[in-house]
Order: C-alpha cells, then sequence, then structure tokens
C-alpha cells in the first residue's frame, strides 16, 4: 500500500460481497458463466472455467474487478489502444474489453501455454476471433517478436500475485514491457492473500511509479482484500 489511512470498515463476510462486482470463486467442475457485469455488458460474456490446466482456469474476484472497472472507466478510452493481457487465465479481462470497449487493434491475451486451450476456447464461445488473439507468454523470458511488434500501450493484469517464486519473473516482465513502451500503462489488480503479497508491491513500487486508482467500488473490493493500481515507468 502507499502508506495512506483508511478509514476503518466492517468485517463482512463472503457471503456477504456482492456477485456483481467480484464473486469469491469455489473450486468446481468445469461449467461455464454468464456475466454482464451489473448490466455494463449490452450482451453477456461467456465464460468457460476448467482447473484441470491449473488454478488459472477459474474465475477469480481481481479479475471481476479490473474487468467491470474498464467498462466502467474506459469503455471510450481505448479505441486506438494497444491492449495486452498478462496472466490471462481464461481471458476475463481481455475479453470482456473486446466485448464492451472501443476498440480498433487486436487485443492480446496471454499465458502459460497450459492455459492456452481455455483461452482460445473461450475467445470462440465469445465469437471473438477477429478481435482477440491468445498467445503463450512466459513471465521472465523474452518477449516474442509478434509483442515486440504490436507494442502494447495497455497492460492488463488481474491476480497475477500469487505464487511467489513467479514474482521476480512477473517483474522482468513488466519490466520488459515498460521498456518497451516507456508510456504504456499497467493496470493492475490483485487479492492479497499472505504476507508476502506486500512485498511484491514493494519491488513494484521500487522499479515503477504505481498509484492507486479511484473506484466507487472501492469501499466494497479493498474489504475483501482486493487493490487496484496503475504501475507506469519511472522518469528520473
Amino acid at each position: 500500500m502507499n502508506g495512506r489511512s483508511r478509514s476503518s470498515s466492517p468485517e463482512i463476510s463472503p457471503l456477504d460481497f456482492g456477485e456483481d462486482l467480484a464473486p469469491l470463486p469455489v473450486y468446481k467442475a468445469a461449467a461455464t458463466t454468464a456475466l454482464d457485469f451489473s448490466g455494463l455488458l449490452d450482451e453477456p460474456l461467456k465464460l468457460h472455467e476448467d482447473l484441470s490446466s491449473g488454478c488459472g482456469g477459474q474465475l477469480w474476484p481481481a479479475g471481476m474487478v479490473l474487468a467491470k472497472h474498464m467498462l466502467h472507466y474506459h469503455r471510450d478510452k481505448l479505441q486506438t489502444s494497444r491492449v495486452l493481457e498478462l496472466g490471462a487465465g481464461g481471458g476475463i479481462v481481455g475479453l470482456t474489453i473486446a466485448k464492451g470497449c472501443r476498440i480498433d487493434q487486436p487485443l492480446y491475451i496471454t499465458d502459460m501455454i497450459d492455459m492456452e486451450p481455455l483461452m482460445q476456447h473461450n475467445i470462440a464461445l465469445n465469437e471473438l476471433d477477429d478481435r482477440v488473439r491468445g498467445r503463450i507468454l512466459n513471465w521472465g523470458e523474452p518477449l516474442s517478436q509478434e509483442i515486440i511488434d504490436f507494442k502494447p500501450d495497455t497492460i492488463l493484469a488481474a491476480d497475477c500475485v500469487y505464487f511467489e517464486p513467479a514474482f521476480p519473473l512477473l517483474l522482468q516482465t513488466l519490466k520488459d514491457l515498460l521498456t518497451l513502451n516507456p508510456s504504456a500503462i499497467v493496470f493492475f489488480c490483485f487479492k492479497k492473500r499472505r504476507r508476502a503479497d506486500m512485498q511484491f508491491l514493494k519491488s513494484a513500487r521500487r522499479a515503477f511509479r504505481v498509484t492507486e486508482l479511484e473506484d466507487e467500488d472501492r469501499p466494497v473490493f479493498t474489504r475483501e482484500g482486493l487493490f487496484l493500481y496503475t504501475i507506469t515507468a519511472k522518469y528520473e
């Protein structure tokens, strides 16, 4: 966090957390969920969840928060943007933007190879094959030539902070992307589950400019340990 004090809020049960904002997922069999983000999507997004290839195949709260934020605050601001999602899993954030925001450029959703079939399935499920490209992007590895040529300027990352050994790899990929395009902006949402998660944020603050985002739903999602930031390059 940035050191600013917060007013105390009452503790709430996960059962009280509004489903249209960020439902807390439970481990479940493969299924398809329809999401309209409290009416922000005219046609619901269909998201297939499948844990057979790993936990990334499940719908997680930070993805819901970031997707809703982008719909609410950036629907008409991304038309000329080059958008790339990191650690997309099933592609909740990128697919939501492709479905509900005005964008002229192709949009990339990326993850490890195990998630590629699920990404491609959800792209096809929403008939977004002409607008969304699913690609493999392993954190810490050099960016592919396709991503270098694309030169993303809007980067999405939701629930990417969950496995401490991957923190340096994620930081390296963020550095690579912000070196490739120093004017790019990263929209970053994560849920604090353990003390080590805040170490990632401290490392990010040393390397980048990290700014907490305003959002009318923030009093609700922060009570569930969810935090929403932008990350940009530092200029000395």
